[in-house]
């Protein structure tokens, strides 16, 4: 009973919805484990909930009043990771101004979490296996070996297994690093809980945009459970927001649903290696619905400042203009007369023909919007643009973005 109630708490503590039994499982390993100081290695698909359980970990630990450091390895330049691990000293390598803490040492007395530690290189992997050993670790640019006092969390939606057989990851860090595995079951696994989260998705976009939430009838329910959701718990999200920014109607049928579905019917859901693919596709539409949101609260105010203006010096509520009945809207123009005479003409310069923002133009400017209102910061600017740091930093690059 105890333990059911633990489960409990922590899932209103992080948020986390559901009461599949495969989750559960997860989550009562995690707490089970927070306790000691072994190492964890989550694993699952992309797009379910992984970074959780790092937080889970930490706050349920003896180190809880130590930091917790997140690490994204695969949003990070493989010519930089060690630095960024593991700092370095003033003048190891061109740019390298001042001496600087890694990761490692900042979260000393704390826990560490590495998240797509299977995209980490060779060669930092033998430095990582040091400190999971030893506990020790050297600047780049010195000599001088220090230690650290770490928990050390990983996460990952590659297969090792398969990537030892590869030779791109050692097998004896793979050991180290899942002394205690967490696997995170995919969104197919727990088909009880898909209403429930399309539910909470729909009414946290309503309370973020200030909307009518959208809800299910009966017949879409009986498809959106069945289906094999091969993004997981982040392609909900975006069915629902898409949903919610497109459609009129707020109660939404079967028919309407399954316009949202219709690309991966039929498809089988991707495997761990794979799931990655999806997060590419995934990026585009996510830049796509945040335009459209910006763009329906730019009308919204627009109208609001209308209203406003059309109330001002008549002393009467403001009121919308009705929609004109005239179809020929030629007649309303002035006619010219053939003998009509003007005081000074003007020299007309036809402006060249807008040309239309492409796709790519239309997510380069979300982007740099984000950037800039989150002083460059990349971390704070994926999180606004519902995507990981890792992706960011690869649109950023595939667009041509310069900071």
């Amino acid at each position: 009973m105890s333990n059911t109630n633990n489960i409990l708490s922590t899932k209103q503590r992080f948020g986390i919805i559901g009461n599949s039994e495969l989750l559960n499982r997860a989550l009562e390993i995690a707490l089970r484990v927070a306790p000691t100081d072994l190492s964890v290695l989550v694993t699952g698909e992309s797009g379910v909930g992984k970074e959780f359980f790092p937080k889970i970990i930490h706050d349920n630990s003896a180190r809880k009043h130590g930091k917790y450091v997140a690490v994204n390895c695969g949003a990070i330049p493989e010519g930089t990771i060690d630095s960024e691990l593991f700092g370095h000293e003033k003048g190891a390598f061109t740019g390298a101004v001042d001496s600087r803490k890694g990761y490692f040492e900042e979260a000393d007395g704390g826990t560490i979490f590495l998240d797509e530690v299977g995209e980490l290189p060779l060669s930092t992997q033998v430095r990582l296996l040091r400190v999971l050993q030893t506990g020790e670790f050297i600047r780049v640019g010195s000599a001088k070996v220090q230690k650290t006092n770490v928990r050390v969390v990983a996460a990952t939606n590659n297969n090792l297994q398969r990537a030892i057989s590869e030779g791109k990851f050692r097998e004896d860090l793979y050991y180290r690093l899942n002394t205690v595995p967490i696997a995170v079951p995919a969104l197919r696994e727990r088909p009880e809980d898909i209403y429930l989260l399309f539910r909470k998705f729909a009414s946290d976009v309503a309370v973020q945009y200030r909307m009518p939430a959208i809800s299910l009838e009966p017949a879409a329910r009986e498809i959106i459970e069945p289906y094999p959701w091969p993004g997981n718990i982040r392609q909900l999200k975006n069915v629902a927001e898409q949903i919610s920014a497109i459609e009129q109607s707020r109660e939404i049928s079967a028919q309407i649903l399954s316009t949202y579905l219709v690309e991966q019917r039929g498809t089988s859901a991707p495997s761990v290696t794979g799931a990655a693919s999806y997060d590419d596709m995934n990026t585009e539409r996510e830049l796509l619905y945040k335009v459209l949101f910006d763009m329906r609260n730019d009308i919204n105010e627009m109208k609001m400042m209308l209203r406003q203006l059309q109330g001002y010096g008549v002393g009467v509520a403001p009121t919308m203009t009705p929609e004109p009945k005239h179809k020929d809207f030629a007649a309303l123009l002035p006619q010219h007369t053939e003998n009509q005479e003007y005081d000074y003409a003007e020299e007309v310069i036809e402006d060249q023909q807008a040309v239309p923002a492409t796709k790519a133009d239309m997510q380069r400017e979300q982007i740099m919007r984000a950037l800039r209102r989150n002083g460059g910061s990349r971390r704070a600017a994926a999180a606004e643009l519902f995507m990981s740091e890792r992706t960011l930093y690869r649109r950023i690059k595939d667009l041509g973005i310069e900071e």
